[in-house]
């Protein structure tokens, strides 16, 4: 049986536009989910002195938020035509593929960071602070297993997890699109703010001392929804978001706000300039205003051309080429920065040493991106002339 169609139902992915999509990929999707990928590795290594400059201390969300939006926005541009162009079974199969190739690389980064941390335990003598610190005290056959079977998530491994989840509620996702995006909003709305306003509506974590789940999954399937309806309305608007005059003044009146509210003052040498004495808004329930903060970016950035011409540049090829193979680079990343935090804690962060590895890591994972891109343009190549 065939999934609802816009045709059908008044949704919102025609067969035409998921054809089209097909030919030629959004080059702003892959930049941005690249520059993310950067900035994850960045910030994942703690007393990173670069790390004063990524998204977290210019607004109220960061990399992570952009990563999970343009998860539902890549969803929905992979397998939303796929549903009537090859049928559901066909369709299903791809995306349990692609869960299962996810799992492996979750499985693969943490049975690597257990032994690299084991070894580095057994070599110094220093134990870790956080991250696989819980699996390890557990010991470390029994939290590899806990490990792998998604029961216990160390910091800085938690995301593919999350995107796992997600992605496989994504039929359900493009069905409740099909039916009516704003009604599937509206009930993907609900569950975020249940989430806020129950902690408990989480699932078990034993690497955590809450018991629950960093990337709360009931809060942050919201912005995975949000980016699989912002795929449709991008192109149903013909690659670009409406530009509104109010809400372009809105947004880029917010994003100011929360610059000057959540920028690290102190670590740039300035004098405090945040307009209110308030906490950071909570990550792992994304708090309201990591919320609008995320929407109002992906608003501004989805409706000005210049945007789209600027992604198109050639010095950002490298950038466009890590968030075409995301899930690589996602992996290397995690390792570059898993050295780096080891490096720091064995002999500091010297200026000297926070060179090496913050170059290091940026240059393998942008040289591996272009690898990759190489290599699957010679193979589109091949099948082309075959």
């Amino acid at each position: 049986m065939d999934a609802p169609t816009p045709e059908r139902t008044g949704g919102a992915w025609t067969d035409a536009a998921a054809k089209q999509t097909t030919r030629k990929r959004d080059p702003r999707v892959d930049v941005l989910r690249g520059l993310a990928l950067l900035m994850i590795f960045i910030d994942h290594i703690p007393r990173n002195a670069p790390a004063a400059f990524t998204l977290h201390n210019l607004g109220f969300s960061d990399a992570a938020e952009i990563f999970v939006l343009l998860a539902g926005y890549s969803s929905m541009v992979a397998y939303g035509g796929m549903f009537r162009r090859s049928g559901v079974p066909t369709t299903l199969l791809r995306i349990a593929k692609r869960c299962l190739r996810i799992y492996l690389f979750q499985a693969g980064l943490l049975i690597a960071t257990l032994l690299i941390v084991r070894a580095w335990m057994n070599m110094t003598g220093l134990v870790p602070r956080f991250g696989v610190k819980p699996l390890l005290e557990m010991g470390l056959w029994q939290g590899m297993l806990r490990g792998l079977s998604l029961n216990a998530l160390p910091n800085y491994l938690d995301i593919l997890p999350l995107y796992i989840i997600l992605l496989a509620l994504f039929p359900l996702v493009y069905l409740g699109i099909a039916r009516g995006m704003w009604g599937a909003l509206a009930l993907s709305a609900t569950l975020w703010i249940a989430a806020n306003v129950d902690h408990q509506l989480n699932l078990p974590n034993a690497a955590a001392v809450d018991d629950g789940w960093y990337f709360n999954p009931f809060a942050w399937q919201f912005l995975f929804v949000i980016g699989a309806c912002l795929a449709v309305a991008v192109r149903n608007g013909g690659g670009y978001l409406p530009r509104i005059p109010v809400l372009t003044v809105a947004a880029a009146c917010f994003l100011a706000f929360s610059f000057f509210q959540a920028g690290s003052w102190g670590e740039w040498g300035l004098p405090d300039l945040r307009p209110l004495a308030m906490d950071q808004p909570d990550k792992g329930h994304v708090a309201p205003l990591r919320l609008i903060n995320i929407v109002a970016l992906a608003y501004l950035l989805f409706s000005t051309p210049a945007i789209r011409a600027l992604s198109e540049k050639p010095f950002l090829r490298a950038a466009e080429a890590c968030g075409k193979h995301s899930l690589e680079i996602f992996a290397a990343g995690c390792l570059a920065a898993l050295i780096g935090r080891i490096l720091y804690r064995t002999f500091e962060p010297l200026w000297w040493l926070q060179i090496l590895v913050n170059a290091s890591g940026l240059a393998l994972m942008l040289g591996l991106g272009l690898y990759f891109d190489a290599r699957a343009r010679r193979r589109a190549a091949r099948t082309e002339t075959a």
